[in-house]
């Protein structure tokens, strides 16, 4: 049976929230269940990811959590980091959204990609639009960069997170990919 927990940390950005698993058996299975950017308080972030992970509060994450924590610090301090060996857990959900996560967690950071052409990646050239709505209910932001995936022509499209497409724009800036069409093509 695996346990569930969360924990609360502050990154230049503010307040971020990790839930994950640990199997019961072996702390060397944790997973990464939920992530939380920054809500407008600390109390906010942590009343949603306790809501959205169903998990208990931790005060002291074990030390694999620990390591990604300060990752993810360094990463919103402008420490680029590459999330793609983090575990995730993404239980019950159905292949095609799988499929889009994956193909997110294929785009490095400062490099955008569209929806559409993730669309075409997986072979579903005309589901631009399920891209974004599965992309919008991402439940591990930043470990699966779901803000790296833009609208046509550059725009930055949606993002669910406080703050929308200015925190969409702020995470790419970071990552030091632009979204603004250059001045002069």
């Amino acid at each position: 049976m695996k346990q569930a927990a969360y924990c609360v940390f502050d990154t230049p950005l503010g307040e971020c929230g990790i839930a994950w698993t640990e199997s019961a058996n072996s702390a060397a299975e944790i997973r990464i269940v939920f992530f939380q950017l920054p809500e407008a308080t600390k109390e906010m972030t942590e009343m949603r990811i306790a809501e959205k992970s169903g998990a208990t509060p931790c005060a002291v994450p074990p030390p694999r959590i620990a390591e990604i924590i300060e990752r993810v610090r360094k990463h919103l301090n402008g420490e680029v980091q590459d999330f793609r060996n983090v575990a995730v857990d993404l239980g019950g959900i159905e292949d095609f959204v799988l499929r889009v996560y994956e193909a997110a967690r294929e785009i490095p950071a400062g490099k955008t990609s569209t929806y559409g052409e993730v669309a075409k990646k997986l072979g579903r050239p005309g589901a631009a639009r399920a891209i974004g709505q599965v992309l919008g209910s991402n439940p591990i932001p930043l470990i699966i960069p779901c803000h790296r995936i833009l609208a046509a022509g550059t725009k930055p499209g949606g993002f669910s997170a406080h703050g929308g497409r200015t925190t969409k724009k702020r995470l790419l800036a970071i990552e030091g990919a632009s979204i603004e069409p250059p001045l002069f093509p």
